[in-house]
């Protein structure tokens, strides 16, 4: 899948396979996946049918929208891949997942999360910054959630470690629909491309 005159087909969604503690996670969630479908944007996900990930393609799915799924075989026989959505992709790695759902999206959105979310998020960053791919990538700060790894990659400028160019990699926004208006109008910066996916 792939942009048209930079129109966004198809968004990547990292987020947890947890709800969280907070109902405003959950309804963020809903509105995500209902706001994608609208826009006629198919939603690529971890394949999931728990937390936040189960959230975002029902909704996704309950106003119509087009959902591919991207989950590991040991999830997959553990029973928790989504059986209702548009097409389920059974992959052997987590490796694959990632590669696979990176390959299907025009742009990528992290809703809260923990670990796993985290380090898919980052590596879409690191692979933004390596000049491997050049899509938008978002946080959707949900009641603050990620205010302490803005703050940190705004530090990581201050201390020297990240160029501000490479900061500027990742919108951040509190709502759905303003985060997805910034993906939108997101111009990629030029940066020299050190290395290609198959390196990584």
């Amino acid at each position: 899948m792939s942009s048209i005159n930079g129109e966004l087909l198809s968004i990547c969604v990292f987020c947890g396979s947890r709800p969280g503690v907070r109902d405003d996670y959950t309804l963020a969630a809903r509105a995500l996946g209902g706001l994608l479908a609208q826009k006629g944007i198919t939603l690529v996900y971890g394949g999931g049918h728990v937390g936040l990930m189960g959230e975002v393609a029902d909704a996704a799915l309950a106003a119509k929208g087009k959902v591919v799924g991207v989950i590991p075989r040991s999830l997959h026989e553990k029973e928790i891949a989504h059986k209702g959505i548009s097409e389920l992709i059974v992959v052997e790695t987590m490796h694959q997942r990632k590669a696979l759902m990176a390959e299907k999206a025009d742009a990528f959105i992290a809703l809260p999360g923990g670990a796993g979310t985290f380090e898919e998020f980052f590596e879409i960053v690191t692979w933004a910054q390596l000049g491997i791919h050049r899509k938008p990538v978002g946080l959707l700060n949900v009641c603050g959630y990620y205010d302490p790894l803005i703050h940190q990659f705004d530090r990581s400028v201050t201390e020297g470690f990240v160029r501000k160019e490479h900061r500027d990699l990742v919108e951040v926004a509190a709502s759905p629909v303003q985060l997805l208006e910034q993906l939108y109008r997101y111009q990629p910066v030029s940066l020299p491309k050190w290395m290609d996916r198959t390196e990584t």
